[in-house]
Parts: structure tokens; C-alpha cells; sequence
């Protein structure tokens, strides 16, 4: 990215700058839209800026944009491509709420629907109908993915039929395909090389699939931490995110990367089974699933409400390879061909998957879902320019 000093940003007045933004809603995630172009180059100062923009640290978040929840203290940082196989750039970051700390380490497969349609209202890429496809270049992972976008009169697409569970009403489907961003982050699906490894966690040995396939992914079984991988947010407990955490810090040592960053994901998996979908009230039956899926992140640590979308098509393919913890206990009971079907919190996730193998060598050739996406608001956000120059937030 290129970025700007913050002394060249529109003045709004002597105390305030001024910074133009987009505001979009990515399949069960919110984020804030901004251009590489108007932040500052210099990593310390463009996250203090980004702090500010949010109003972090803070619970509420009351003095920024932020929305006072895991999916929608989001960040998209859109620029020109940087490789020649994509049309953009887009950075994710993950703004944490309570702490003073902006995180690079994942992507967002929710947002990444978001930035499709952005790139075509934007007018990065010329809209062809009645689908666009827009190759993003994802910095987090150094992978492109593809996002075919309807369009409607030269626009995304935003009114359809698709639902997407935690989100209310219908929309017109997004399907996002990253079959290839496998290696994104360790250079290999299978970064250790096994289906399964021992990890030697601080709550006693666990057996996990570690996978590199959208997001650096260690998946484990709710029955290894006494849980039953059905439970939502009221029965999740501190003592399971200590032990979800001393899973994924497990793995983090395993890959000899630093334990203080989002991955790897820590994806709890269990056999398909009965629980409350936490956004209707309404029962997700064993029927309904081929597999139960809990995720946990953020900084503080806490229970996604959702599924992410990385992690869908992470999940969706784990499932099909013979040996992972995750095709353990999936349980095929819709017969959709190439579909898996994860249960999670806030209802159920089908993702499109195909794998091969071939010389003990896993390929991946689909891992697609569907996420609408829409704009919700753009205009111009005043920061407070004693917080920038000052290295503080909110008071």
C-alpha cells in the first residue's frame, strides 16, 4: 500500500481529519471500506489512525465506527493490484474491540463477498452481466480468490432469493471459490504433512487436523475439551475458550509460529446433532447437518456467532479427506453431491467441495460457498487528530 502522512488528509477543522469510507455488510459480517491511498503508510501510525476510526479500545466502541461485536469490528483496505492474475488488492484487518491492537494474521470470507461487490460499484472492474467475476488478491494470505458477482444494471446485485442463516431476509448469492489459496500462509494445505497430528496442549495431548486452506485452520473434537461441540454462546464457558486456546497455542508451537496472533483458528467439530440456532430460536436438527462446527476468535477470545466463510470452505474440505478430525465425524445425511453441510451457531452453512488425491498428494479443486452482500452506507468519518499524533484512542 502506499499510503499518506495524516497531515495530508482533509482537514475538517483544526482538532479533526476527515477520511472518506464505505460502509458494507459481507454475508454475517460488517466492515468499514477504505482505500490503501488514504492511510499512512507507516504501520504503528495507520493503526493508531484505524483505532481511532473505530473508537477502540472500548466496549461500546460509542466514539468510532466500530460495532461493538466481533463480526463488525471489520476492516477491508482496498488498493490497486499488486500481481497480475488479480484485479485488486484487499487487505482484511480484524480491529479488536477491548484491546489497542489491529490483527493481519486472518482473512475474512464474509467481508470477501463485500469486496466483490465493492469492486464492481467501485468501478475497479467493468460489470458484465449477468455475472462478473472479480479475481481479489487477499494480502493476508498471498492467495487470490474468486468472487462471481451478479450484476443488475451495471450494479451488484442486491435483491435475490439466497439466504444466508444469521443474516435477515434473502439477497442475491455471491459465490466466493478458494481452491486457490491452499498454502496460503505455511506454503502447504497439510503444513505438518499428516491428516493428524498429536498436539502437546497445556490441557493434555489433543489430536487436530492442521489446515491451510483460506485461513490457517486447526480443527479438533469438543469431546477432547468435555464439550459436545453443540453448545452456544450461554453454555459456552471460560473454562472451554482456556481450553480452545490452549489448543490453538498448542498448534501455533507446533508450526513454530508465536502463539500471540489470531492462528491457527481453533474450529471445534462434533457428529451431527440437535441445538437452538441462536439468531431464530428456532432447532437446527441432526438432519439438517453433516457436521456441528463451533469457531472461536477475536482478541478477547469468544465464541463466533456464525460461521466464518474461510472456515466453511476450510471445513467443507477437511470433511472429504480420509483421516482429518473433521471427517471423523461427519455423518453424510443430505446426499447433495459435493456438498457439505456444517451446523453452527446461528443455523446451517453448505459449502461446495471437490478434492483429489493422488501419490499420498491432497489436491483441491472447488471450496465454494454463497454470501450476499450489500452497501450500506458511505460518506466521510472524523477522526480526532490528537489521537492520531498523540498514539491514543478514545478516552
Amino acid at each position: 500500500m502506499h499510503g499518506t502522512d495524516p497531515d495530508s488528509l482533509t482537514t475538517a477543522s483544526k482538532e479533526q481529519m476527515s477520511l472518506p469510507f464505505v460502509l458494507m455488510r459481507g454475508g454475517t459480517s460488517k466492515a468499514v471500506f477504505l482505500r490503501s491511498d488514504t492511510l499512512p503508510a507507516e504501520r504503528e501510525l495507520r493503526d493508531t489512525l484505524i483505532l481511532s476510526l473505530f473508537g477502540s479500545p472500548d466496549p461500546r466502541q460509542v466514539d468510532g465506527l466500530g460495532g461493538a461485536d466481533l463480526l463488525t469490528s471489520k476492516l477491508a483496505i482496498i488498493g490497486a493490484p499488486s500481481r497480475p492474475d488479480a484485479d485488486l488488492d484487499y487487505t482484511f484487518a480484524q480491529v479488536s474491540i477491548t484491546e489497542a491492537v489491529v490483527d493481519y494474521d486472518i482473512n475474512c470470507g464474509n467481508i470477501s463477498a463485500a469486496v466483490g461487490a465493492y469492486a464492481i460499484d467501485e468501478g475497479l472492474v467493468a460489470a458484465v452481466e449477468p455475472v462478473t467475476t472479480v479475481r481479489i488478491h487477499n494480502t493476508n494470505t498471498g492467495r487470490v480468490l474468486l468472487a462471481k458477482v451478479p450484476i443488475v444494471d451495471g450494479a451488484a446485485g442486491v435483491e435475490g432469493t439466497y439466504a444466508v442463516h444469521g443474516v435477515p431476509g434473502t439477497g442475491a448469492p455471491i459465490a466466493l471459490d478458494f481452491a486457490q489459496t491452499a498454502g496460503g500462509i505455511t506454503g502447504s494445505l497439510l503444513p505438518t504433512g499428516n491428516e493428524i497430528d498429536v498436539l502437546k496442549a497445556d490441557i493434555g495431548p489433543i489430536e487436530a487436523t492442521i489446515m491451510d486452506l483460506a485461513n490457517l485452520t486447526v480443527f479438533f473434537r469438543a469431546e477432547a475439551i468435555g464439550m459436545t461441540g453443540r453448545e452456544g454462546p450461554a453454555e459456552f464457558s471460560e473454562e472451554h475458550l482456556r481450553s480452545v486456546s490452549a489448543v490453538k497455542d498448542a498448534a501455533a508451537r507446533l508450526l513454530g509460529m508465536p502463539t500471540d496472533g489470531l492462528t491457527p483458528v481453533p474450529a471445534i467439530v462434533s457428529p451431527p446433532g440437535s441445538y437452538v440456532n441462536v439468531a431464530t430460536g428456532q432447532e437446527v436438527t441432526s438432519d439438517d447437518v453433516d457436521l456441528v462446527a463451533r469457531v472461536v476468535g477475536g482478541r478477547p477470545p469468544a465464541l463466533h456467532k456464525a460461521y466464518p466463510g474461510t472456515l466453511g470452505a476450510c471445513t467443507g474440505i477437511a470433511a472429504l479427506m480420509d483421516g482429518t478430525t473433521v471427517n471423523a465425524v461427519t455423518r453424510r445425511v443430505r446426499r447433495v453431491p459435493n456438498q457439505i453441510n456444517i451446523g453452527h451457531t446461528s443455523g446451517v452453512m453448505p459449502v461446495s467441495v471437490r478434492v483429489s488425491r493422488e501419490g499420498g498428494s491432497w489436491s483441491v479443486e472447488e471450496a465454494t460457498y454463497q454470501r450476499t452482500a450489500r452497501r450500506l452506507a458511505e460518506g466521510t468519518a472524523y477522526i480526532r487528530r490528537s489521537a492520531v499524533t498523540s498514539g491514543t484512542t478514545t478516552q
